[in-house]
């Protein structure tokens, strides 16, 4: 019974997100489904009033709220953006930890797991969801609880999670949701999404007659507004192909819409509606605003056809990888400002040595995408 509520939770969440195009907003959101806010809306700090005198949120006062702020770090299994969305097994187990509540989920990504102790400490979050070595931190006010990972050939539970010391109640509910069971459910669910997204691109990249029929339905819509990118229309016409093969309805595995693939909450910050999202010139005009806001943010890459790759990037991933990926060629001696130099980064933004870099404020990314995205829109056009 336990396993198959599981697995329903984990269905409600997949549903949640193949349907984020069609509900309505909400005034509070999460990193998961519905309207999703950029990630750099997800570091503010808890104001100290919603928290008791101490500065510790209880139950009942998050339950209140209607939110709950997970601690965590950048990392394959722990939390990663993709796409505008969490992702990572830790994460994802706490999410439906949130749901399973009634609350909305808000994630602190923080550097390292003394920031995340001191945060806890404060109050300024709620659940340390990343797997802490019990032995190592049994002495930092902390409650141990919740998702455990058991010593190999031993009963003893190795590490855990972890609320401050006072939050009893708190403790309480995660170790009775918690069961050994969650994380493969959860490892499998997430290996599902990351399949659909896989999959989902590989069949946009139709070819032939019909293809180039739908190509030109939309080429004086890209010649009306490329200007507003300051690009010529065949490349956005180019990026169109590569984001939904010209399908004016399709819809993707992350809740991005239209031909542009425009995440909702995108579309919003220029002004264009969920029911006009699927509009297929009003979608077209706001990615060709996006695209040219997204060249002026680089216009510190001094030459415009390198900037475009950089741009590019940036619409696939956000703005943030791409700065963490110039960061770090500038720092092991390659050129910031030349994409041929920066898109190797890009790719070994998936390995510890580099995501865990000092020079890197977005962590974890799994940079093949972005890779492939570029060198396919560039070669098309």
């Amino acid at each position: 019974m336990r396993k198959a509520y599981t697995l329903y939770l984990l269905m409600a969440l997949l549903a949640a997100v193949v349907m984020a195009c069609v509900r309505k907003p909400k005034p509070t959101t999460t990193p998961w489904g519905t309207e999703v806010a950029d990630v750099d809306d997800n570091t503010s700090e808890r104001v100290t009033d919603h928290g008791s005198s101490d500065g510790i949120t209880s139950l009942q006062q998050i339950m209140s709220n209607g939110e709950m702020i997970v601690l965590t770090i950048s990392g394959p299994d722990t939390y990663y953006d993709y796409h505008g969305r969490g992702m990572g097994v830790q994460y994802l187990m706490c999410e439906l930890f949130a749901r399973r509540m009634g609350v909305t989920l808000r994630v602190e990504q923080c550097k390292d797991t003394t920031e995340m102790i001191s945060k806890l400490n404060k109050g300024y979050g709620d659940i340390i969801a990343v797997q802490l070595e019990k032995r190592k931190y049994g002495d930092k006010k902390l409650r141990f609880c919740g998702a455990y990972e058991k010593k190999n050939g031993s009963n003893g539970i190795a590490t855990q999670w972890a609320v401050n010391e006072k939050n009893k109640e708190l403790a309480s509910e995660l170790d009775k949701w918690f069961k050994p069971t969650f994380p493969k459910l959860t490892l499998d669910y997430e290996d599902r999404l990351l399949a659909m997204a896989v999959t989902h691109s590989a069949n946009w990249q139709p070819s032939g007659k019909a293809f180039a029929a739908s190509r030109a339905e939309y080429d004086l819509l890209f010649q009306r507004y490329a200007p507003l990118a300051g690009l010529p229309w065949q490349l956005i016409s180019a990026q169109c192909a590569q984001e939904s093969g010209y399908d004016a309805g399709a819809r993707s595995w992350a809740g991005a819409c239209g031909l542009m693939q425009l995440m909702p909450s995108t579309a919003a910050r220029f002004g264009l509606s969920r029911e006009e999202i699927f509009n297929p010139e009003k979608n077209i005009e706001v990615a060709c605003r996006l695209m040219g806001s997204l060249m002026r943010e680089f216009s510190d890459v001094p030459h415009p056809e390198e900037r475009i790759s950089f741009a590019l990037a940036a619409y696939n991933a956000g703005s943030g990888h791409v700065r963490d990926a110039m960061a770090l060629a500038g720092k092991y001696g390659g050129n910031p400002h030349l994409w041929s130099s920066v898109e190797e980064y890009i790719l070994r933004l998936g390995e510890p040595q580099y995501y865990q870099d000092e020079v890197v404020r977005h962590g974890f990314m799994r940079g093949r995408e972005t890779y492939g995205y570029v060198r396919a829109i560039r070669r098309r056009y």
